[in-house]
């Protein structure tokens, strides 16, 4: 009989036993989702805000005539983004569609949607970069239709073969191109947080839309013309520099991804980009504060891999590296490129990725882990190439269809008044 009892009291002991373990894993678990969840809310808002710093950095860089269209374009760019990426850009990039209910949708807390938002915010860089190098001269609504094509299918596309569907499968294995680079290349392309897949696919699209609208009119006759207003572009560097926390650290996604070695190296690229900038332009503000850019743009990608000192060399590359090409794009090319997006986004942003391959050594620079040189170089010239054809396809295109620049009449008198029916300061013109 006492045998029994005993039994009994031990049997009922472990199974409240278990019921307890599994209410502590469940509410763990909860927490977990929760804090996950939270994270890449953070991270989508602070790259979202990175927006306003583009459209900030370019209306400091406009004149006075042309920063109504730079205010319009940025926030335009961004609705038409949305609702494209939604639609079709998620869907081609992560093979995940939302055409489906809310309460499915609401699965998880609606993580999905969650993601979908995050990268959303990357997604709408594009257009974002290509804004500033177009500045001044472009028309309004056939560039819009342009970026809409980007982003609902260029981008994804490029996206879903490096970061998505087609080079994962469900388990995180590499398929398709990113099996091939770790078969014949020595590794996977890395490019944790966009200096390629991103930066570099913007500015490199830029380019044939910058030379196939030409140069402002004058632009080349009277000089450089000079920028309007550095304290809204310094603004602007600013904005975009502490959103950029979000969008390196945010890149790990998951709350236990984040890493303390991602922000410091976004730091430390961002100081060396900085410091480049300012002695090799002798205290040249507009340098200095896009030098900052250089240097984060730089880091996207090795961010998560390599040591803090090597970070600072990577920024102050990516600084100097802005500060040569711009001036031998706008001077010896007589590239109109108004911003600077080519050089900054898009060599930059290659650079970035190249960097990944060669500081990414543990034994002679102290990464985290070994990265294939070979892999990044093949997956950088890849979106150079991918960029480029989509670039002129897209804008050659428009530009047959509709024209995508300015009548002379218009780009004289400012897009503001061209295309907006309202002035930057009215009160001026009374």
């Amino acid at each position: 009989m006492i045998k029994l009892f005993l039994t009994a009291f031990l049997l009922s002991a472990g199974m409240l036993c278990f019921g307890a373990d599994d209410t502590v894993t469940n509410k763990l678990n909860s927490f977990e989702s929760s804090g996950n969840m939270l994270f890449l809310f953070i991270g989508a808002v602070m790259v979202f805000s990175m927006h306003a710093g583009f459209a900030f950095l370019e209306l400091g860089t406009v004149r006075k005539k042309n920063q109504v269209n730079a205010l319009n374009k940025i926030i335009v760019d961004w609705a038409v983004s949305t609702l494209v990426y939604f639609l079709i850009g998620y869907p081609i990039a992560r093979g995940i569609s939302f055409m489906t209910s809310a309460e499915i949708l609401n699965q998880g807390n609606g993580v999905e949607l969650l993601k979908f938002f995050f990268y959303l915010t990357f997604a709408a860089c594009i257009p974002a970069i290509i804004s500033g190098g177009i500045a001044e001269r472009a028309k309004f609504w056939p560039v819009v239709i342009v970026n809409a094509f980007l982003v609902a299918v260029a981008y994804p596309l490029f996206e879903g073969i490096m970061w998505g569907h087609f080079g994962y499968d469900a388990m995180n294995a590499p398929i398709g191109v990113q099996a091939f680079f770790v078969k014949y290349l020595g590794g996977e392309f890395i490019d944790f947080a966009g200096s390629v897949v991103v930066h570099s696919m913007g500015g490199w699209i830029a380019l044939p839309a910058i030379i196939l609208l030409g140069a402002r009119s004058k632009r080349y006759a009277n000089g450089a013309p000079m920028i309007s207003n550095i304290p809204l572009l310094g603004l602007g560097s600013w904005i975009l520099a502490i959103g950029w926390f979000g969008f390196n650290v945010g890149s790990a996604v998951a709350l236990n991804g984040a890493s303390g070695l991602v922000a410091v190296n976004s730091l430390m690229a961002m100081v060396g980009g900085i410091m480049a900038s300012v002695l090799i332009s002798k205290n040249d503000a507009g340098f200095t504060h896009n030098g900052a850019l250089a240097g984060l743009i730089a880091i996207c990608s090795g961010s998560a891999i390599v040591h803090p000192l090597a970070a600072f060399v990577i920024g102050a590359a990516g600084g100097l590296i802005f500060y040569f090409m711009y001036q031998i794009e706008t001077e010896r090319f007589k590239f109109d490129d108004v911003l600077g997006v080519w050089p900054l986004h898009g060599i930059v942003g290659s650079w970035g990725g190249i960097a990944t391959g060669i500081f990414g050594h543990k034994d002679l620079f102290g990464a985290r882990v070994d990265v294939s040189i070979f892999a990044q170089l093949a997956g950088t010239f890849m979106a150079i190439a991918f960029a480029l054809a989509v670039g002129f396809l897209a804008f050659g295109f428009m530009k047959i269809l509709t024209g995508i620049r300015l009548s002379a009449h218009d780009e004289f008198i400012g897009s503001d008044r061209s295309i907006h029916n309202i002035e930057a300061y009215p009160e001026e013109a009374l």
